[in-house]
Parts: C-alpha cells; structure tokens; sequence
C-alpha cells in the first residue's frame, strides 16, 4: 500500500465522484476481475496446450523406438530362420508377453546374450512408451477440463462487462459530466525524473493507443483490458511484462508515489484489479471499461495500490 503522503498526492484530494456512480464502479471492478481471471486460465490452457504437444512428441519418439526395437527383432529371427529354423527362445521374444519372457530367459539354454539384451531393451521401451501415454493423456484431460471452465469465465466475464456496459448507457448525462470533470483534474508530482529510454518507448506506444477501443481479453494492437494495453506498451520497448493486472503488480520494483516517472506501472484497487502506464504530468494511460477506449485520465482517478517499475 502506498504511504499516507503518497496516498495524498495521487488522490490531489478531489471531490468524491456522484453516489450514484458507485454503484457503477463497483460493476466495472467485478468485470475487470472477471476479465483479469479469463486471462490468467487463458495463460494456463496455452501452457497447457504446449505440454500436451511435448507429451505427444515423446510418445511418437517412444513407439518409433519400440518400432525399431522389434524390427531388430524381426531381422534376427528372420536371419536364424534363413539359417536352418527359428529359435524357440525368439518365438518368445515376438510374442505378446515379453515381460513373461524374461522370468524365464534364464532357463532356456539357446537364449543368447545378445537376445536376453534386446529383450530388455524392448521391454524397457515399452514401459517408458507406456508411461509417456499415461502422461500425455493425464495432461488431454486436464486441458479439456481448463477448457469447459475457460468458456465459463468467458460467459462470466462477457455478463458482467455488459452489465457494465447497460449501467454506462443508464447514467445520467450530468452524472457522467460530473465524472469526468472529477476525472480531469490533474495531480502532477512535486519533482518528476526522466524516463529511460524503454520507459519512452513504453509510454509512446501507450499514447498510440490513444483512442483504440476496451475489448476484454485483448492485449493489441487494435483493441485492449487494462493489462493488455501495459503489456502491449512494454513489449514494444522489448519488455516482456505478465498478462494479468495481478502478476503486474509485482513485476518490477515498488517505489514511492512522490518517485513516479513515465513508463510506471500505477495498480489500482487493493486486489490490484485495474493498471495503467503512468504517462507524465499526472497523468495515466489506461483502457478504462466497457464501451469506453484507451484515454489518458489523472493518476489519482481512483485508490492507488503501487506503482511499479518494470
């Protein structure tokens, strides 16, 4: 939390907005924590979907072993056939219990070393094919179960932003006038510090955002959440920032409110469910909420949780 004296800077101790928009604040909180909470399960369904690939690759790497391993087998019995008959003992190594084979393999005196050796190497790809199956279809379950509660944060999600949306639309004209004179008042730093270089780069990219709609779940070029607007800014300063307003929060070094500087993260609300790029003058660059498009607002616009920099 930011200190009393930080707190009082970013708050520039303004009129509270109408009562009636509280209400409204409160709808718009609870989609972006149900937007923040789709894109944190979307980040788990990819890695998700990436193990699954990593498991199917070794299963096909392991039955291409086992097939290999029998057609060793196969030449060998096929050479020793050629030679005068088949060996009773690679009669047991072709058949469909190999496991059985080897309790046995001990006690048949035309076993050669080479044969009890190629058993096992045959028996062992087995188990190692049949425990990779197991965890690649272990890994398939748990992503069609991420899946079905994927699609039901999207449903959730989509009815409270358009709950936000109506509540938006109802709001009286002088209400939302209101607001936003409370908004457009502005709260500047008493010393502000240049940026670095990635800093400006972050905060340029955020400023050509400017205008480009809220779309839930996106993070750009063309549409953004509040998370996906800063992670979009950073990663054209070649900064890789997380996906989640959460994660945000503790992606880089607190510093005080009275430090700020263009290109900080600011989190906003004490479950850190709204983030901006602090942009210079006090002002941020946000996506703000449904139905509205990525604008610059005062850093003080509501309760400051951290500011953060990458």
């Amino acid at each position: 939390m930011l200190c009393a004296a930080g707190a009082a800077l970013v708050a520039g101790l303004v009129p509270a907005p109408p009562a009636a928009a509280e209400p409204l604040d409160e709808l718009v909180a609870e989609a972006e924590r149900a937007v923040e909470a789709y894109n944190a399960l979307q980040e788990r369904v990819d890695e998700l979907g990436t193990e699954v690939e990593r498991h199917q690759d070794r299963v096909a790497r392991g039955q291409a072993e086992v097939n290999a391993r029998r057609g060793e087998a196969g030449a060998l019995a096929a050479a020793q056939y050629r030679s005068g008959g088949l060996d009773p003992s690679l009669v047991l190594l072709l058949s469909g219990d190999p496991e059985g084979y080897l309790a046995r393999a001990e006690t048949l005196d035309r076993v050669t070393a080479r044969q009890t050796e190629g058993l096992r190497e045959l028996h062992t790809a087995h188990l190692t094919l049949d425990r990779r199956r197991a965890e690649a279809a272990r890994a398939l379950e748990e992503l069609a179960s991420q899946r079905t509660e994927l699609a039901r944060r999207k449903t959730e999600a989509q009815r409270k932003l358009e709950a936000a949306r109506e509540a938006y639309r109802q709001l009286a004209r002088q209400e939302r006038a209101d607001r936003d004179g409370h908004r457009e008042q502005p709260v500047r730093p008493a010393a502000e510090a240049a940026p670095t270089a990635r800093a400006e780069a972050a905060v340029a990219a955020a400023r050509r955002a400017v205008g480009r709609p809220y779309a839930w779940g996106q993070n750009g070029p063309w549409g953004f959440d509040c998370s996906g607007l800063t992670q979009w800014a950073w990663a054209q300063a070649q900064v890789a920032l997380p996906r989640t307003s959460q994660a945000q929060a503790g992606a880089g070094r607190r510093v005080p409110a009275d430090r700020i500087r263009p290109g900080d993260l600011v989190v906003y609300r004490d479950d850190a469910s709204h983030v901006a790029l602090y942009a210079g003058d006090g002002q941020v660059i946000h996506a703000p909420y449904p139905g509205a498009v990525v604008r610059p607002d005062p850093v003080g616009m509501m309760p400051v949780t951290a500011v953060v920099r990458p």
